[in-house]
């Protein structure tokens, strides 16, 4: 995720050294209002964190296969200072994983599970940004969320020795990103990359133990990208 952070800020620097040749400047009044609205849409790719704990599997492994979900939602935001503003983002973020438990041995079926998560996803976020330049702002943001899991299966009596892998309703995460707001003749663009860090833990363990699938996990907790296109 570093190096994809890197690679964003590059081509943030790129185009700012662009900008400085701009002359028209388009929507001048745009960041004088309190308060403006948008939306946005994007793309994950959302894994697992997992920490093991100690437990009678010792050579307990669990590999993690994510796929690209999406993001979307609206923007309400609220200008606090010329260069700081507070954002609420509330939205959908959906995506799969696929958990391969290594350790299990026998047929497919029994150490493979797919875990499907839809969230609910209410971040409040603080956006530091540069003064404009020409016709674009570099920015950072960042903050905490709380995000309800439609998808958790956490009061299905069903656990892993019935096929269901359950992750909790209730979570917390925090986010960081950077990031660059276009403004264009009718509207403001701003791409952004962030990246989603889950606070709790999300494992709902087996109801009976020893379980070679939740016994060995100490910490299971969402971690990921995602580009985030903003219209405002």
């Amino acid at each position: 995720m570093l190096k994809k952070l890197l690679l964003f800020g590059i081509l943030v620097t790129s185009f700012s050294t662009q900008a400085q040749k701009e002359k028209i400047l388009k929507l001048p009044s745009f960041d004088k209002p309190l308060f403006h609205y948008g939306f946005y849409l994007g793309a994950n790719n959302n894994g697992y964190k997992i920490s093991y704990a100690q437990s009678d599997f010792d050579n307990a492994e669990i590999e993690v296969e994510s796929s690209i979900g999406f993001n979307v939602g609206l923007i309400a935001d609220l200008r606090l200072h010329n260069n700081i503003n507070l954002r609420f983002e509330p939205g959908l973020m959906s995506n799969t994983k696929t958990l391969r438990f290594k350790h299990i041995p026998g047929a497919e079926n029994e150490k493979t599970r797919e875990v499907g998560a839809t969230y609910l996803h209410l971040p409040l976020l603080l956006k530091f940004s540069t003064n404009r330049l020409n016709n674009m702002r570099p920015y950072v943001i960042g903050g905490v969320s709380y995000d309800h899991n439609f998808s958790s299966n956490e009061k299905n009596s069903d656990d892993n020795f019935a096929g269901e892998f359950r992750t909790s309703t209730t979570n917390f995460m925090y986010e960081v990103g950077i990031g660059v707001d276009f403004y264009l003749s009718y509207f403001k663009f701003s791409p952004s990359i962030r990246g989603v860090f889950a606070i709790n833990n999300e494992a709902i363990y087996d109801n009976k133990s020893p379980s070679q699938w939740t016994d060995p996990i100490n910490f299971l907790g969402t971690r990921g990208v995602f580009l985030h296109l903003a219209f405002e």
